[in-house]
């Protein structure tokens, strides 16, 4: 395997949504959620995929290497033809190396990616070492990883507040122990634009060796410059950028891909670069991230936010009217939105629905799938009078990206009122095949629905966060329900590299319908099932509990 190198007029998009993105509070995704992601920054286009922080779990080390093993051969739509290199996250010690080198060797290009901090703030106070034994550690942990990988990534953690004399010194010494890209990543965004510039400007011109490994650039939004700042590292020379989908992230995030991307392609003429990126796939992969970390898009976010292209001030839409391009500086066409409304009707059949869905991107559904979706669209189709692409999207996440069933939603009944005490009674089938049912009261309407659930299940948890968003307009709108919850012994955790911190594990569910309630109870049910997937056994030992009477 050799190591990718970018033509002087491209750049190297390096996602690292299922690494950094994961690492948002409540951004948790299981196996197979990891894999179907994976699978869908392949078909985008994504150059290299940091997978994940092998070491910091079993969990983490099994997604990691299911997505060398699955994803890392797939070059089915991808422009250059070639499968997405498979990175592996690492501190710099062998133990780390090790880990990562074994989850990420089955994919035909494989990276390990290690870094160790270089400020002396970080030196000072997480690592007790002086500069001395920084470069040593380096040097060790990069031959090391070279020993067992031709593509080896060093990062000099919190490169933005480091003296760029010894970065020079760090990097030099890199290139030598068999570094082959080198990524500068500005932790915690701390920079400016042409304070970041400057700094990757003056050590491509200074270390040693700088023509021989690949210059990369990772910044974080805490100061809301990271893409600005990726921007300025590219113009300064830098030809891998680092980003996440939607830019997810800890504390306020990284450079969103989509950003950067677009930004490349709208503005040609200030950059001159090309990507590897299939564009018309960025919305599709920004709602798949979406629904699956329980991170809703904000509405006013670039490129992928619901208004991104909306157009609701009078002078701008007769601009638009007149000339697109008016108040338009990219069709929404580009970024893989469908602008038509009308989308089938509810005699549409079968044939014409999966028809569409092809149109819509979604090539790879199974028999299965179709038709389960098929079955929600006509049902929908029965309530509204214009179903839109935005609906069928809704349909597709509720059906598609979903965990595991082991608990069932088959009925719900509420009652509630400005003057009465919300009760609700569900009807649920679990994992034994048999019915449960009972009934609960609440503080409204979908807390009733949620302790009467509870009471079948019999698990507890934390409701942590419970979000309700319409898809379309009116009053007929689809529902998106968004809910994140954390089991009450929080036991569950993996490690944050960088800080050596526990990350908890927080559960997120999606849900969608016509109506509020349900769609929320779909979401919490979602998590659950989440929640439950991932105790070892589940499946096998649940017992129902005592309290849901069977039908």
């Amino acid at each position: 395997m050799t190591t990718q190198m970018p033509t002087t007029d491209s750049i190297l998009i390096f996602d690292t949504t299922l690494r950094d993105g994961e690492q948002s509070p409540g951004a948790t995704l299981n196996v197979e959620e990891k894999l179907e992601i994976a699978r869908q920054l392949s078909r985008l286009g994504v150059d290299i995929c940091e997978a994940g922080f092998p070491i910091a779990s079993p969990g983490d080390f099994e997604a990691v290497r299911r997505i060398a093993e699955e994803i890392g051969s797939l070059t089915e739509g991808r422009k250059d033809g070639r499968p997405m290199v498979i990175a592996g996250l690492a501190r710099a010690n062998n133990e780390d190396i090790s880990r990562a080198y074994e989850a990420v060797k089955a994919a035909p290009r494989h990276r390990i990616h290690t870094f160790l901090a270089t400020s002396d703030i970080h030196l000072k106070h997480k690592l007790r070492i002086d500069r001395e034994e920084c470069i040593d550690q380096v040097i060790k942990a990069v031959s090391f990883a070279r020993s067992l990988c031709d593509d080896v990534e060093f990062s000099p953690e919190d490169a933005g507040r480091s003296d760029p004399e010894f970065l020079v010194q760090v990097l030099g010494e890199a290139i030598k122990a068999g570094a082959t890209t080198l990524n500068i990543p500005d932790t915690v965004g701390y920079t400016t634009p042409d304070e970041f510039g400057r700094l990757i400007e003056f050590l491509i011109r200074n270390t040693p060796g700088s023509d021989k490994a690949v210059w990369s650039v990772h910044c974080h939004n805490d100061l809301g410059l990271a893409t600005a700042n990726t921007l300025a590292g590219i113009q300064a020379g830098a030809r891998q950028a680092e980003v996440t989908l939607n830019g997810i992230g800890e504390r306020a995030g990284n450079t969103a891909l989509e950003e950067v991307v677009m930004a490349l392609t709208t503005r040609p003429q200030n950059f001159n670069l090309t990507t590897n990126i299939d564009t018309t796939q960025i919305a599709r992969t920004s709602h798949m991230v979406s629904t699956y970390t329980g991170m809703v898009i904000q509405p006013n976010k670039a490129i992928v936010g619901a208004n991104a292209f909306a157009h609701e001030a009078g002078i701008h839409q007769d601009g638009m009217l007149k000339n697109h391009q008016t108040y338009e500086i990219m069709r929404p066409e580009i970024v893989g939105l469908n602008t038509s409304k009308l989308v089938l009707g509810k005699h549409s059949g079968r044939h014409a629905f999966r028809a569409h869905l092809r149109e819509m991107g979604y090539d790879n559904m199974d028999d299965d799938e179709v038709g389960a979706a098929f079955k929600r669209f006509k049902r929908l189709a029965d309530k509204k009078k214009v179903v839109t692409d935005a609906d069928i999207e809704a349909i597709i996440a509720d059906e598609i990206y979903q965990p595991p069933v082991i608990w069932q939603l088959e009925h719900i009944q509420v009652s509630c009122g400005d003057h009465s005490i919300p009760t609700a009674s569900v009807v649920m089938t679990g994992p034994d095949g048999e019915q449960y049912q009972d009934a609960a009261l609440g503080s409204g309407p979908v807390d009733a629905v949620y302790q009467a659930i509870n009471r079948i299940i019999g698990v507890t948890n934390r409701l942590t966060e419970f979000s309700i968003n319409a898809v379309t307009e009116g009053l007929d709108a689809v529902a998106e329900a968004t809910i994140r919850i954390q089991p009450d012994n929080g036991a569950d955790f993996t490690v944050n590299p960088q800080t050596n911190q526990p990350i908890y594990r927080t559960f997120s569910g999606h849900g969608a319908s016509t109506d509020i309630v349900v769609a929320s109870a779909r979401a919490y049910l979602s998590a659950l099932n989440k929640m439950l997937a991932e105790r070892d056994g589940y499946q096998k030992t649940l017992q129902p509990a005592a309290n849901g009477v069977a039908k």
